[in-house]
Parts: structure tokens; C-alpha cells; sequence
């Protein structure tokens, strides 16, 4: 095999350090995190990451934008060929479920990003809350739109998507008595999700 096709291209480190960059800041936060973490995580130098990303912030925003693309392509995915708007919400809220309780850091990442713009707002730093609440408010808008939700329904979907986080942090199988509301409601479904996420 030719010694250039071992290489990896700029583009395919870069995802790479982006998917580096997910894992760190799931398990530690914004402040938790150090740039060369990410870089030891990748097997690059920090001068080398930073020719990618400027500074973590640019780091941190790129993790929380898949983050929630990766939502977001579950969502929509789900509805395609969907014409009941019920059926919709349903499949999605059953995809979102399948989505969190299969990948523990996406769920984990999430709580993070919440965190570290409440964390940094406290310090009087609004730059980073500034991408997670443009990505946020890109996914509340796509949902709704795909879904053909009204402003209550769009805002009942996330309500139950943040129990649903809640419950799968703290470690409720989906199976506990906890979750009978939420399926009884009809907003979505545990078929896929038969046990919580390793979260630790």
C-alpha cells in the first residue's frame, strides 16, 4: 500500500478532532476540558490543532454542532414518509430515545452543553452560549417544521425530551415504573430502548 494512502486528508483529521472533541467535553465540560486532551486524544500536537480550530471555544461549538445534527438527522429521518402529524411525533420521540440510550455521549454531551452555557453566562462569558442556543433553536425549528407542530406541541416534544434525558442520566431502565407517564402519553415509545445508557 502506497505510503500516501495511509495518510490521513485535512478533512478526515479534522473529523477526527471533532469527534475527540465530543468525547472530552461529554465526560468533562467546557472548563473540565484542555485542548491537549483533544490533541492527545487524536495523536496530533496543540499547534496542529489549532491550525484546525483557533481556540477551544471554536472546538467546543464544532462538538455541540454534531451533537445536535446528529439529533436532528434522527429526527427528520424518522418522519420521512410520514404524513400523520401524531405518527410523526411519535417516531420521532421513539428514535430520539433509540438515538440517546445507544450512544451515551450524545446524551452526556448534551447535559454538558447546558451546563457549560449556564456556567459561563455565570461568569459573564455569552460567547459560548451564543452557538449552543443558534444550534439549539435551528433543531427546535426543524422539528416543528417537520413534524407540523404547533408552538405548544414543538414545546411539549423538548419538554419530553428533557425528562427523557433526566431519566436516562440518572440511570432509569426504561422499563422502571418512572417512564409510564411519558409512554402512556402516547409522545413516544421504548421498543428499542429496553435498558438506560452506561452513562458513567
Amino acid at each position: 500500500m502506497a505510503r500516501t494512502s495511509m495518510r490521513m486528508s485535512a478533512e478526515e483529521r479534522r473529523e477526527s478532532v471533532v469527534r475527540a472533541a465530543m468525547i472530552e467535553f461529554a465526560q468533562r465540560g467546557y472548563d473540565g476540558t484542555s485542548t491537549q486532551a483533544i490533541a492527545n486524544r487524536v495523536g496530533v500536537s496543540q499547534p496542529y490543532l489549532f491550525r484546525l480550530f483557533p481556540n477551544k471555544r471554536a472546538l467546543f461549538e464544532a462538538a455541540v454542532r454534531r451533537c445536535t445534527q446528529d439529533v436532528k438527522d434522527a429526527l427528520l429521518g424518522a418522519v420521512e414518509g410520514l404524513a400523520d402529524p401524531e405518527a410523526r411525533a411519535k417516531a420521532m420521540g421513539d428514535a430520539y430515545v433509540s438515538l440517546v440510550a445507544d450512544h451515551s455521549r450524545l446524551l452526556l454531551l448534551q447535559l454538558q452543553m447546558y451546563v457549560s452555557t449556564a456556567a459561563a453566562r455565570a461568569e459573564g462569558d455569552e460567547e459560548v452560549g451564543e452557538a449552543v442556543r443558534a444550534l439549539w433553536l435551528d433543531l427546535w425549528d426543524s422539528v416543528r417544521v417537520a413534524a407540523g407542530m404547533t408552538t405548544e406541541e414543538v414545546t411539549g416534544f423538548f419538554a419530553y425530551g428533557m425528562l427523557i434525558n433526566t431519566l436516562l442520566a440518572m440511570g432509569f431502565p426504561t422499563g422502571h415504573r418512572v417512564w409510564e407517564g411519558l409512554w402512556g402519553a402516547g409522545k413516544c415509545g421504548a421498543d428499542d430502548a429496553a435498558e438506560s445508557p452506561e452513562v458513567s
